[in-house]
């Protein structure tokens, strides 16, 4: 009756078939998910169809295998969906992301981002991520910068609050008034604009021991992967990194050639770090060292500077949202990848990463409808190459 996107406790009239369906004696067989069963975490919604067997299409939901007294026996059935097919991103990637929005939500539901960055030579980059986030989703987000930085933020839109840290960088000494603001956030992304002082990578590393501690999710990128790479200890609560070629080669070494060796490379060291690693370039390669996709979205516009900032913002959005790592990575990767094609199809490559903040609800929008076309059409890159065959 219901399958793998139910979300939220079963209403009537399905409530009351589940209940007629378990008092029967008959032998009972569920199709891919037993009605009830949250196909990812093998939670009962309320309640759930008690199946003898489960047959499954392509690869066992997670959900099902944790639940047997619910799935019963599990087969899973081939439908003929090639391996690779699920090494790409795509537009389901973000449907499983995107949070419903019931009619009775209040203001915080939807995650309580703190962006921290900035400094007295960058301004933008951190109002870029914080923005960002606010168009995916996110419904607040508050942007610790350094006094003046932060009054500039302020004024690029009515939109953003800021907190406002003594000096012109970040230092040690502003844990201190960070920590309420961490312990407050479901999510924080740090390193937009940072600068590169020795003390503000200090800062960096006091911050990510604390959010580790506290369990909260965390992106780290731009001047925070600089911290980290001295740094480089293992995560301690679910992390995103997103570094460029440079930055990556700087944290764990130059990798091997070619696209194939170069995924196999991302996901040992993301199985080390117990980090999700989103490796930005032409392809974009994502893995947390069990799972892997590569992402074909975005086009040579976006080399204009600020469209790492504003993808930081995408991921910081969805991990806010309770969103798992590799799940929140793959969702933004596509996500930032299409907005730069949207724009690119009605302006050519002349873009600024400005340009990408209102495509960003339309890509969503789009995936969540299910508009596969649309995205086909905008999308400005030649069909995938074969890659994906032995990268699992």
């Amino acid at each position: 009756m219901l399958g793998y996107g139910v979300r939220g406790n079963l209403r009537q009239p399905i409530l009351q078939a589940v209940e007629v369906f378990n008092r029967s004696s008959g032998f009972k067989i569920a199709v891919d998910v037993p009605t009830g069963l949250n196909a990812d975490t093998g939670e009962v919604l309320g309640k759930a169809v008690k199946a003898d067997l489960t047959i499954t299409f392509h690869k066992p939901k997670k959900g099902v295998l944790a639940n047997p007294e619910i799935a019963g026996e599990v087969k899973v059935v081939n439908v003929g969906i090639p391996p690779e097919a699920s090494m790409y991103t795509g537009p389901g990637d973000v449907f499983l992301v995107v949070k419903p929005r019931p009619p009775k939500a209040h203001k915080g539901d939807f995650g309580r981002l703190l962006v921290v960055g900035g400094s007295e030579t960058y301004t933008g980059a951190p109002a870029l991520t914080a923005m960002a986030a606010l168009r995916t989703g996110v419904d607040l987000v508050l942007v610790a910068a350094p006094e003046k930085t932060a009054y500039t933020i302020a004024g690029f839109s009515p939109d953003m609050i800021t907190v406002k840290l003594d000096g012109d960088h970040l230092t040690p000494d502003h844990l201190e008034t960070l920590r309420k603001f961490i312990d407050r956030s479901t999510g924080v992304a740090i390193g937009p604009g940072l600068g590169v002082r020795e003390e503000t990578f200090q800062a960096v590393r006091l911050i990510l021991d604390y959010a580790w501690r506290r369990g909260v999710p965390m992106v780290v990128d731009a001047d925070g992967l600089k911290a980290y790479a001295a740094y480089k200890a293992k995560a301690g609560s679910p992390t995103v990194i997103t570094p460029h070629m440079g930055e990556y080669r700087m944290i764990f070494g130059s990798p091997p050639k070619g696209l194939r060796e170069l995924a196999l490379h991302v996901k040992r060291q993301a199985s080390e770090m117990n980090l999700t690693i989103l490796l930005k370039g032409m392809v974009d390669v994502i893995s947390d060292g069990v799972n892997m996709k590569l992402n074909f979205t975005g086009n040579p516009g976006m080399t204009v500077g600020g469209t790492g900032d504003i993808l930081t913002g995408i991921v910081a959005a969805f991990l806010a949202q309770e969103a798992e790592p590799f799940k929140a990575a793959s969702a933004a990767a596509f996500i930032n990848g299409a907005a730069g094609d949207l724009v690119a199809s009605r302006i050519g490559y002349h873009m600024t990463a400005t340009d990408l903040l209102d495509a960003i609800p339309e890509i969503i929008e789009m995936c969540r409808q299910g508009e596969a076309d649309k995205l086909r059409r905008i999308s400005l890159k030649p069909g995938r190459p074969r890659v994906a065959a032995g990268l699992k």
